[in-house]
């Protein structure tokens, strides 16, 4: 069980110094390394014992008794979090280079598309992700909120194509055992309907996790968690169809990376890709949770990922937008050994350069 500590600054430092040199040679680092490579200031004695804090951390760990230490998923999300020090420049160069090999007076839209995955895979050298994009895009046509039970409501929804979805939403805090209790619920439910109707109705369900909903906590600040549970909700019906096709390029690309040497490992991943896209999709297309609208990309780091065949890999990627309305995504797949800076600037770059062709 890993022990809960404060990261110092000297814990970041090492943290820091010894993720990237990892990255940088996929060996695993001592202490001796870091004190000649990294001006870290302290001894090498020093050095070994905060890795074996980090260790007992959970933020690194020992592939062998002998061999020096590696990352953990747990250590690179505190990387990805806390330590990266993000190099605007490189995005900037990035879209520069972008625009000048994708022409969009020269190609289709669907042309950029693959253009965008083939350069994308072979900047990064890794496996390259693009959805094609959402042409049919549900618009709420109607909301109802309907008390079931005790701490519990149904959430109806019927789109303009008249399709009809529900869901039921824990609501403990609304109580309803006395029949007075019961009435003032269903008309505050009613209110409730009406004014997310009024809000909502026409909009794209893909737009809904771009909206404001700081101004439904104002109005109804007594309804504020059972409105952040119904978002969310709502937000799952957004999620593309499963028959949406992803373009997939650069595998070659990744399997020269060493964590990819067991045939095994390669062969689900390869399965994943060609034959299991349906499970892959939700995972690319991540809208932003609700009140996170402003993060431009997700990562998912080794574990994060809740299919097996994608354990030792990190996925990130991001949204496409045609105005406000999500339409698709873009991501790259590598080892959880991933430059992270580059490829985060890489997908957000793609991401924010599709959205502009789009639009």
């Amino acid at each position: 069980m890993p022990v809960k500590i404060t990261l110092t600054e000297r814990h970041q430092n090492i943290l820091r110094a010894t993720i990237q040199h990892y990255i940088a040679t996929a060996e695993p680092v001592g202490s001796k390394i870091l004190a000649e490579e990294y001006a870290l200031s302290v001894s090498s004695a020093t050095i070994r014992n905060v890795m074996g804090c980090l260790e007992k951390a959970g933020l690194l760990y020992q592939p062998h008794t002998s061999a020096g230490r590696i990352p953990s998923d747990s250590g690179y999300r505190i990387y990805v979090d806390q330590l990266l020090d993000p190099d605007e420049s490189i995005g900037l160069k990035i879209q520069e280079y972008l625009r000048g090999q994708l022409k969009l007076e020269k190609w289709s839209f669907e042309a950029i598309l693959q253009r965008a995955a083939k350069l994308l895979s072979s900047i990064s050298g890794y496996i390259s992700l693009i959805t094609i994009p959402q042409t049919a895009n549900n618009q709420l046509r109607h909301l109802q909120l309907v008390q079931v039970a005790p701490g519990q409501v149904m959430l109806i929804i019927v789109t303009d194509a008249y399709q009809t979805q529900s869901v039921l939403i824990d609501a403990p805090s609304l109580s309803w055992e006395k029949e007075q209790e019961r009435e003032k619920l269903a008309g505050e439910l009613q209110i409730l309907s009406n004014f997310l109707n009024s809000k909502l109705k026409g909009r794209s369900l893909t737009e809904l996790s771009t909206l404001d909903w700081g101004e439904l906590d104002r109005e109804f600040k007594h309804y504020g968690n059972f409105l952040t549970s119904l978002l969310q909700k709502l937000s799952h019906f957004s999620q593309p169809q499963t028959s949406t096709p992803i373009m997939v390029r650069g595998v070659s690309e990744v399997l020269r990376e060493p964590e990819f040497t067991q045939l095994e490992q390669v062969q689900m991943l390869l399965h994943l890709l060609e034959e299991e896209q349906d499970q892959l999709l939700p995972l690319i297309f991540a809208l932003p949770e609700i009140g996170q609208a402003s993060k431009k990309v997700n990562i998912r780091i080794g574990a994060e990922n809740n299919l097996e065949s994608m354990r030792p890999c990190t996925l990130i990627s991001a949204i496409y937008k045609k105005g406000n309305i999500p339409v698709g995504s873009v991501g790259v797949i590598g080892p959880t050994r991933m430059l992270y800076e580059n490829a985060i600037a890489l997908v957000e770059s793609a991401a924010d350069y599709l959205s502009d062709a789009l639009s």
